[in-house]
């Protein structure tokens, strides 16, 4: 973190939970490059703790900023809204059985949602979630690439152009379909812990 050596400084550095993973060994803060305890310290002030998956993806730093800048393109330069990326995550991640995901981004779901059920829907079964034709149809696709990758057809596009979506939502859908894909098997083969914070974050 920049000037990270005063006293006061170095009583506010971010601790990475231990069990942040199970399968690897979690850094300390305080040995990782400048550049990640910024980021690090940055998402601890703004979400009030750690989101493990920074613990866990500090084990190798060259990897975590390529997982993270990729993260934020997604977000940042996108044709679709906050709200409709977490139910893609969460529909894929239920699908995958990703404990991390399906309880982090649940969170999220719920927040940007502002609906204290929708998660707990789409994770369970997201085709009888209370949601409209147009993010089913999206939610079909990106499940369809998730399980059947090799049955995704013109088709499964064309269905996405009738309910709304554009040419660069489209790729959007599936760039962030693919990108939880990765981040799902990575998490279960690290054996990623969602933080305690996540399960009642936007529950009220």
């Amino acid at each position: 973190m920049t000037n990270s050596g005063t006293d006061a400084e170095s009583a506010t550095d971010p601790e990475l939970s231990d069990d942040a993973m199970g399968r690897f060994p979690v850094p300390a803060f305080e040995d990782l490059p400048e550049d990640l305890q910024d980021r690090i310290a940055a998402e601890t002030d703004r979400a009030g703790f750690t989101p493990n998956v920074f613990a866990a993806m500090a084990y190798k730093p060259s990897h975590f900023r390529a997982f993270f800048d990729y993260h934020d393109a997604l977000v940042e330069d996108t044709a679709l809204e906050r709200e409709e990326i977490e139910m893609i995550v969460v529909a894929v991640s239920g699908v995958n059985h990703c404990y991390y995901c399906n309880v982090a981004h649940g969170a999220l779901v719920r927040i940007y949602a502002d609906d204290p059920t929708l998660a707990d829907q789409l994770v369970a079964n997201y085709r009888t979630a209370d949601i409209n034709d147009a993010h089913r149809t999206m939610l079909d696709v990106a499940v369809k690439l998730t399980e059947r990758p090799t049955e995704v057809e013109r088709d499964d596009l064309e269905a996405l152009r009738e309910v709304g979506f554009s040419e660069e939502a489209l790729w959007d859908i599936a760039s962030v379909t693919a990108f939880y894909n990765l981040s799902n098997r990575l998490a279960m083969f690290a054996e990623m812990r969602p933080n305690e914070e996540f399960h009642t974050l936007g529950r009220e």
